[in-house]
């Protein structure tokens, strides 16, 4: 060996990893551990490159010869490596086409989607309004001043603003705190006779089990000539009625809202117990819970949409479709609706 130049035993070294990289081989049977052998060899620290190093100390003139024998054994363990992936390819199609398929098994059921408990009972609700000749109004989230508060009866020194826990985007701007601006809008675009329902977003500035920042309101409003106080009451009975598929009472409470003169709180009947008397933690054994506000259109929100008061009258209504479907489902906690909790969602 002391007779041979560098580059001979180079050269040697070189020849010597082609018989060594087939032994290695050999015995390989899945992609990781062939893909590592290729490593070892061939690799930035493979042994390939670690005896290359030692071509810029050769004579110029065999560092060709040396080049060629390098590039030689990479060329071979590369196509010994793709020919035995292939083989492993190969092995692997075959086993899947031996598989035995039985194809009159059922097949894996999907789950399927549904709506969401809140759009269910928004779409039940704006039905049971439809029934009366109610049709669906919508409007913009981000309302100004005037549609929102001005034109149904609240200027800007209103202490009722106060009530309403507004989120202002700018000084005439906000994020409606009612939907009641879809009917001032209904109303400056239409001429009566007008019966809408609104459901839709609403944001206030509240916060606890019953209440949420983000939540959904369905409106209503009629509009034409002799309406009376007898027709909002026997709309509300209609709805309670048909969505609770009880024949369950109603009574309105004298109440102040801004827009609409008279106006009162709803009530319904308990639908969790048997009356006063029982111990409900629902009504708190009183036998009637609030479900919403309504009355008659203030002749002051007609003349902001130039409607007639000597010949038309109207009436207004309101309820929170949350609170409709707690009352429905018994559900005590308005995040449920919004936590996407999967287990809750699928009971609807």
């Amino acid at each position: 060996m002391s007779d041979l130049s560098a580059t001979d035993v180079t050269i040697a070294e070189l020849d010597a990893f082609e018989v060594e990289f087939s032994r290695v081989i050999a015995p390989l049977s899945d992609e990781q551990a062939i893909r590592g052998a290729q490593a070892q060899f061939l690799g930035k620290k493979g042994k390939v490159a670690e005896a290359m190093k030692v071509l810029g100390k050769l004579p110029p003139a065999d560092r060709p010869k040396v080049g060629a024998v390098a590039n030689r054994i990479k060329a071979t363990i590369e196509s010994e490596v793709a020919r035995r992936l292939g083989e492993l390819a190969q092995a692997a199609a075959e086993a899947d086409l031996a598989r035995v398929v039985d194809v009159t098994l059922p097949a894996r059921p999907v789950p399927a989607g549904r709506l969401h408990i809140l759009s269910q009972v928004r779409l039940e609700m704006i039905e049971i309004f439809a029934e009366l000749g109610f049709v669906v109004a919508d409007g913009p989230q981000i309302e100004t001043d005037w549609h929102n508060f001005e034109a149904l009866a609240l200027p800007k020194d209103h202490p009722a603003r106060d009530m309403q826990d507004t989120f202002y985007v700018s000084e005439d701007i906000v994020l409606r705190t009612h939907t009641s601006p879809v009917q001032v809008r209904t109303m400056l675009t239409q001429a009566p006779p007008i019966r809408i329902v609104a459901p839709g977003f609403v944001y206030r500035r509240d916060d606890d089990l019953t209440h949420s920042p983000m939540f959904t309101q369905i409106e209503g409003l009629a509009v034409d000539e002799g309406l009376s106080f007898a027709d909002l009451k026997g709309v509300l009975l209609h709805f309670v009625k048909r969505f609770f598929k009880r024949d369950l009472g109603i009574r309105l409470r004298p109440s102040y809202f801004p827009f609409v003169e008279p106006g009162a709180e709803v009530d319904m009947q308990c639908v969790f117990c048997a009356g006063p008397g029982s111990a409900c933690r629902v009504c708190k054994s009183t036998g009637w819970v609030e479900i919403g506000g309504a009355g008659m259109v203030d002749p002051d929100v007609f003349q902001h949409v130039k409607i007639d008061t000597e010949r038309y009258t109207g009436f207004a209504f309101g309820m929170g479709i949350e609170r409709m479907a707690m009352l429905r489902h018994d559900i005590n906690d308005i995040k449920f609706y919004y936590e996407g909790d999967v287990r809750f969602l699928e009971q609807f």
